[in-house]
């Protein structure tokens, strides 16, 4: 016996020796996210059936997959504001998109502090690129190109500029040294990591058809075919036109995209012996840029995949309880044994003592020069939905979104006359309905409004009040200032010509009617 253990020790000790460094001195774990710009949950593991994924599915097989993840506001700046602090944007006065960035500045309340912050005291070297350094030293396709316009694209993304950190589009100011780098490649010996891979998604596939056919080019080149316009499945709201078709094809192809990316990164992992001692999640910022998703308060424009795999995580977990994305920051830092600020509205979904959610709240504020605000609260069968300037449309005149050829095909076909009923009902009619009230379990889409049914006046009325505790208990901020409006006009005007003027003035001209 003593022989046998004897020989046990011996071949222990022998893998010792030939264990890296790194492997030898991580006790604690790397933290990593994987954090995408616009796009749902068209994963083959969460159900989409026209593409495969084999690299995100591989995270949810060995990992933990929640299957009902939302995000707090659904578009990117607003999201990741709240991301990275793991507070609700509305409390922490960031849920205005590309605020602050005019004169007037925000500046996060007293004890709210960015998670690399958190993670630079505990140690922990942090970094922001695309997890694949030679794409950063090329600068495409996920990094930041050199000189003039890697300035531009710089500031766009909220970093200094030169910058070849990764996006990071928060709208408060905060210190660029609280990343140590873009990448983990410096950190000391044993020295874990905190590194965010940012992608940028369903952004591959640019504005346009000819964006669109080029995506599909390139996606045959690196698959060997692109993915079938005709093939593809569009919520009942959109008509199968050709344009509509060929965009959503081109979405995919950047899911692909995006699945290989995230494929290298995990190579590169294991090449380095970091994997298994590495925290990964992979989520997305929001869902879909369309007429009705990015933007929008309903589940194509606020759920997202959300899946957790590394140590002490057993694979082939399906959650199916209610989270946000907020609830990365305290997850991550319970994993990475450093204290949770009391002050963080997230939620350590981990914990052996969490207790799942009864609701979740979500918050659309002012996009661009468009002004808006709408408040939900989503409870285990219902979606309710709060519209503070109901007598403006769905489809308010917003450069960005107008800039699409989807929403220009949306928007000539209802001057036309030639759109679905269900479409007209959904994306272009005048006004909207105060609040909405949908059984969103089984109305996919939010199709049917049930907020005026009298069957379901006490679900309605609870959920009213549901929301209305949520915003005065986290100090909902409300609508921005005018001061501030304008402060942050200044830079659009700048780039955005005679339509951003227009809608500048629109804005202005509804605030005044009342509308």
């Amino acid at each position: 016996m003593r022989s046998i253990l004897s020989f046990v020790n011996c071949i222990v000790a022998c893998a010792a020796m030939m264990m890296t460094p790194c492997m030898q001195g991580a006790e604690r774990p790397n933290i990593l996210w994987f954090v995408v710009d616009d796009m749902s949950a068209h994963f083959s593991s969460y159900g989409e059936t026209t593409i495969n994924t084999p690299n995100v599915d591989r995270l949810v097989k060995e990992g933990m997959k929640f299957t009902r993840a939302q995000v707090t506001a659904p578009v990117c700046s607003t999201c990741r504001s709240a991301m990275i602090t793991g507070m609700y944007q509305t409390t922490i006065g960031a849920h205005h998109h590309r605020s602050g960035r005019g004169e007037l500045k925000i500046h996060l309340p007293e004890g709210v502090e960015p998670v690399p912050v958190l993670f630079q005291k505990g140690g922990y070297y942090t970094c922001i690129g695309s997890g694949l350094p030679d794409l950063d030293a090329r600068g495409l396709p996920f990094g930041l190109p050199k000189g003039k316009k890697a300035a531009k694209r710089a500031k766009l993304a909220g970093n200094p500029p030169e910058s070849r950190l990764g996006k990071t589009d928060y709208n408060f100011e905060w210190d660029p040294a609280m990343y140590d780098s873009h990448d983990w490649a410096g950190r000391g010996k044993d020295q874990p990591f905190f590194m965010q891979v940012q992608l940028p998604g369903g952004k591959l596939r640019g504005g346009d058809s000819r964006n669109a056919r080029a995506l599909a080019e390139r996606a045959k080149a690196e698959f060997g075919e692109a993915t079938d316009p005709q093939k593809v499945t569009l919520p009942p709201y959109y008509p199968r036109d050709p344009v509509l078709l060929e965009d959503w094809a081109a979405y995919l192809d950047a899911v692909k995209l995006t699945d290989k990316h995230v494929g290298k990164v995990l190579a590169r992992l294991e090449a380095e012996w970091l994997l298994e001692n590495t925290l990964i999640i992979f989520m997305t910022d929001h869902g879909i840029s369309h007429a009705r998703g990015k933007q929008f308060l309903y589940d194509e424009g606020s759920r997202i995949p959300f899946v957790v795999r590394g140590p002490g995580i057993v694979p082939g977990t399906v959650r199916e309880d209610m989270i946000q994305q907020i609830d990365m920051a305290p997850l991550s830092l319970a994993a990475a044994g450093l204290p949770v600020p009391e002050v963080m509205q997230g939620r350590d979904v981990l914990a052996k003592d969490y207790k799942a959610r009864e609701a979740v709240y979500a918050a659309r504020d002012r996009c661009d020069e468009t002004v808006e605000r709408i408040r939900s609260v989503r409870t285990d069968k219902f979606l309710y939905i709060r519209n503070f300037y109901p007598e403006r449309p769905h489809l308010q005149p917003n450069a960005y979104k107008d800039g699409k050829d989807i929403v220009r095909v949306l928007r000539a076909a209802h001057e036309a006359g030639t759109l679905p009923s269900v479409s007209e009902e959904l994306l272009f009619s005048p006004k909207r309905q105060a609040e909405e009230l949908y059984e969103y379990v089984n109305d996919r889409w939010q199709v049917t409004n049930l907020a005026a049914n009298p069957d379901y006046r006490e679900v309605l009325e609870s959920h009213r009040a549901k929301l209305d505790q949520w915003m005065t208990e986290t100090k909902d901020a409300g609508p921005e200032s005018e001061a501030m409006y304008d402060s942050d006009m200044v830079d659009y005007r700048k780039k955005g010509g005679a339509e951003i003027e227009r809608n500048i003035a629109l804005m202005k001209q509804w605030a005044k009617e009342g509308k």
